[in-house]
């Protein structure tokens, strides 16, 4: 009776592979992914849901005051819309700003502020935008001024001190208006009374001075910059409390 002799095992040879590299590769891979995700997900946040803006003007004084920093919520008006007393920003519905020139700047500095703008770090586009606060909505028929210097909505006179700026007995507007809002628009006026170029001042153009919902980009609803500043912004809808409906009033 014979026995089988078995083959003795090879012995196991050290791997000739480079893990140390190969793990750098995957880490690079890793962290690019990353990268990409995070920039996609910033763009789609700033298209869709929040953006950000400074101020340019003191139209909005003491509620804005220039160079704020401002996060604009894009997402909550399309499902709710817009109420009175809302901030809002819009794009210049034609002939509110002046034909503005940007200064040159080196292309590096040109590529920087590109991608920061990208994921809705900076807002280069700013100066094409307005911000001003909604008094008048569709179908709203608004004057001013009463005997007592308030604007009045629907026939009801609403109170604005506790936002506007302006001198001690001064009426809501030193111009006379008396409007009824189309729809789909807005009639919007800045805080600052005396030193906003708003809905009052481009009757002349071809809008008639109301905003076309469709321009707005939404709603601003905290300041983001400087620090000391920071804090969620008030819309003061208790002063419009009492305004009925257009069909009402």
């Amino acid at each position: 009776m014979t026995t089988e002799q078995t083959a003795p095992a090879e012995p196991v040879r050290p791997s000739t592979a480079r893990p140390r590299r190969r793990g750098w590769v995957v880490f690079l891979r890793d962290v690019l992914v990353i990268v990409v995700v995070a920039v996609l997900v910033s763009f789609l946040v700033k298209t869709f849901v929040v953006r950000s803006f400074y101020i340019p003007s003191g139209s909005m004084e003491d509620t804005l005051l220039i160079d704020d920093r401002i996060f604009v919520d894009e997402l909550t008006p399309r499902f709710g819309g817009y109420d009175r007393g809302d901030i809002v920003v819009f794009r210049d519905p034609g002939g509110w700003l002046p034909v503005s020139t940007r200064p040159e700047r080196s292309p590096f500095i040109e590529a920087v502020d590109g991608v920061l703008s990208f994921v809705g770090l900076t807002a280069p586009d700013s100066d094409d935008h307005l911000v001003k606060r909604i008094v008048g909505m569709p179908g709203d028929h608004v004057v001013c001024c009463n005997g007592a210097g308030q604007i009045t909505i629907n026939g009801v006179p609403v109170d604005e001190t506790v936002y506007t700026k302006l001198p001690d007995g001064s009426p809501a507007s030193a111009d006379p208006f008396d409007v009824t809002v189309p729809e789909g628009h807005l009639w919007v006026l800045g805080d600052n009374r005396n030193s906003s170029k708003d809905s009052r001042y481009n009757t002349a153009q071809p809008g008639q001075g109301f905003v076309p919902i469709d321009n707005v980009v939404g709603r601003a609803f905290v300041i983001t910059w400087p620090f000391d500043r920071f804090g969620l912004l008030d819309f003061h809808h208790e002063v419009f409390t009492g305004v009925p409906g257009p069909a009402d009033g």
